[in-house]
């Protein structure tokens, strides 16, 4: 299938589909060691290893932290901040807070 051969909602993901993940497998102290760097560096440890094959890096559009949640997380979350579990907005917003109180708190010690 060519690039002209595919759905209109598939071409804007037609160049990321090019890109191939490799992935490496090391003794805990190298990658230990990357992703130390990496966060020293406010990096992600992919972003890290592009630097350090001297690979260009794009600065992130929109920096941000990332969890998977399961329906049984979201059931536990509600209990923990007393709210209801089908209101998942209320839910993130608690975890948001949650997040920015923990970063707070860490940048004043």
């Amino acid at each position: 299938m060519n690039k002209k051969d595919l759905p209109e909602n598939w071409k804007k993901s037609a160049q990321s589909i090019r890109a191939i993940q490799v992935a490496f497998e090391f003794g805990t102290g190298v990658s230990e060691s990357i992703r130390r760097e990496a966060n020293k560096n406010g990096l992600s440890t992919s972003d890290q290893i592009r630097k350090i094959i001297q690979l260009d890096i794009k600065p992130p559009k929109r920096p941000r932290l990332t969890v998977s949640l399961t329906e049984d997380d979201y059931k536990k979350l509600a209990r923990r901040y007393q709210l209801d579990a089908g209101n998942k907005a209320a839910i993130r917003e608690a975890m948001r807070q949650e997040l920015i109180d923990f970063g707070k708190s860490i940048q004043t010690e």
